[in-house]
């Protein structure tokens, strides 16, 4: 061991206390073909600590917590648990080593109840009315109260990110994993969620936290690791570190500042008046009364917590699934509202879903495919006498690669070959470029790096600002919304509030209405 590294260990021992560290992982090397995604990577977390693991898209951070939990193995390298190596071969031999992991999306059975989805987590479990009032106790006691007969369906989603919270410490973990826990809560649930997770670090309890949420992680966090092109590159202390210094660590430069000058709105682009969509799916929400008014040069965000009628308003508006009435929906003049995607489209309108991947991008599909996939039906000469142009396709995968820093192994990989978030850059850039006069975007810095966000929300207000596009915004970041929106309007179980001057509101009223206060009739603004 050299110096450095001596200090290095006498500074972890110095964080918490004790000198054995409760995961240790030394030297840790995982390749994909060529591609090398941990490279010599080294980590320890102690008793009670709360411990940020932080980087850019691809920067190995999904690669290095999935070995943890068992779900990849290493090339090299080595783990240790209480000062033991240990081989963990699967998520079950994690979970009985006390290492328990809460992932970013919910793996919960929608038709069952509470304790029925716990019951399935454990091993050699039945629903038993002991289970029941164990659940109510253990997740009433930390703050998370859950009714053990409630159905899935039935609860919102923070509701639903304490089953998954409260079946991980049944699990009775020592090291909880968490993967962007507060990406789908309101600020009233995250405070909630910060004040469990400070009651579990002072029990003993150690947490690694993974977020690009960096202010949070300052006030959250005891110790970060930062890494950078799957390497380890810098610890630090992140109360001591400002925002923009984490982000820099991050990334290894600065990252840009959005610039937002208001700007003149022109005439109305986009109209909904009083739609209502019956939901077709099971479990889905249906659309009730919905009244919106867009102009080009805006930015209307639609705030709200998942679940809630996003993916169905998307589909609305993006023509998967049609109006009821055809005048229920207005673009650029024109009733749109049994109008296809391709024919929306031909009125100057672009649509980024959610889903960027099986839903924005065929999996195996090239870029260039993908491309010709959403243009060769808008007359911008992708398909010409019934041949596909992919030269020309091509050139617009080099246009967004460079413009939008999508980073790529090859020229025109497919589309699954990207990280998440090089994947986002390219799907919200491949409609920027379009320089459409009415963009729909849903989640559009979902699971992004800082320096990648502020490229995604930069361009979205220069396509508002410069090309006069109309632009809805359906996200769950308030911090994101409160960065580029001009006007701000929140939807809860189908209702759509009044859209209001982004300056007037604060994320306190905002998460009022995500809970509940939106089911008020809600106002062409």
């Amino acid at each position: 061991m050299t110096g450095s590294d001596q200090n290095k260990k006498e500074a972890l021992v110095r964080r918490v206390g004790g000198d054995v560290p409760l995961l240790e992982v030394r030297n840790i090397v995982k390749r994909f073909g060529s591609n090398t995604a941990n490279d010599d990577v080294s980590l320890a977390i102690m008793p009670g600590e709360i411990h940020a693991l932080l980087g850019e898209n691809g920067a190995g951070k999904s690669t290095l917590v999935k070995i943890i939990y068992g779900s990849l193995q290493p090339n090299s390298g080595s783990i240790y648990w209480k000062g033991k190596p240990v081989t963990i071969s699967s998520p079950a031999e994690a979970r009985s080593v006390g290492i328990g992991m809460v992932f970013q999306h919910f793996s919960l059975f929608e038709s069952l109840t509470v304790a029925e989805n716990i019951a399935l987590a454990l091993p050699d479990c039945k629903v038993t009315d002991k289970l029941s009032a164990t659940i109510a106790r253990v997740s009433e006691s930390y703050g998370l109260p859950l009714d053990p007969s409630a159905h899935i369906v039935d609860l919102s989603v923070g509701e639903r990110q304490r089953v998954e919270i409260v079946r991980c410490l049944l699990q009775n973990p020592e090291l909880i994993i968490m993967d962007e826990p507060t990406s789908v809560l309101t600020p009233q649930e995250a405070d909630q969620l910060f004040i469990t997770l400070n009651r579990l670090a002072s029990e003993g309890c150690a947490i690694l936290y993974i977020s690009h949420r960096l202010e949070e992680v300052r006030v959250l966090c005891h110790h970060a690791t930062v890494m950078r092109r799957a390497k380890v590159v810098g610890e630090t202390d992140p109360a001591e570190q400002t925002v923009g210094a984490l982000a820099q660590m991050m990334v290894g430069s600065e990252i840009a500042r959005i610039a937002r000058e208001k700007g003149k709105v022109g005439p109305e682009k986009v109209l909904l008046k009083g739609l209502s969509v019956p939901s077709q799916e099971a479990f889905g929400v249906s659309l009730k009364d919905i009244n919106l008014s867009v102009r080009a040069g805006e930015i209307v965000a639609i705030a709200g917590v998942a679940g809630n009628g996003q993916s169905e308003l998307f589909d609305a508006l993006s023509g998967e699934e049609a109006c009821p009435k055809e005048d229920m929906l207005i673009l650029d003049g024109e009733a749109a509202g049994f109008l296809t995607i391709n024919q929306r489209r031909q009125l100057g309108a672009a649509f980024v879903p959610e889903e960027r991947l099986g839903h924005g991008a065929v999996p195996a599909l090239k870029l260039s495919e993908n491309v010709v996939l959403t243009r060769h039906g808008t007359g911008e000469g992708m398909a010409k006498r019934g041949f596909t142009r992919f030269g020309r396709a091509g050139k617009v995968v080099e246009a967004v690669t460079h413009l939008f820093d999508v980073r790529k192994g090859v020229n025109d990989p497919e589309a699954r070959s990207l990280s998440g978030g090089n994947l986002q850059k390219f799907v919200v850039g491949r409609e920027v470029h379009r320089s459409p006069g009415i963009l729909v975007v849903a989640q559009p810095t979902w699971g992004v790096d800082a320096g990648a966000a502020a490229v995604i929300r930069q361009s979205l207000i220069d396509l508002a600002r410069k090309d006069r596009a109309a632009i809805i915004i359906i996200s769950q970041d308030l911090d994101e919304i409160f960065e580029i929106a001009d006007r701000i309007a929140v939807i809860s179980r189908g209702h759509l509030s009044a859209a209001e001057d982004a300056d007037t509101l604060t994320p306190e009223k905002i998460g009022l209405l995500m809970a509940g206060g939106a089911e008020k009739k809600g106002a062409a603004a």
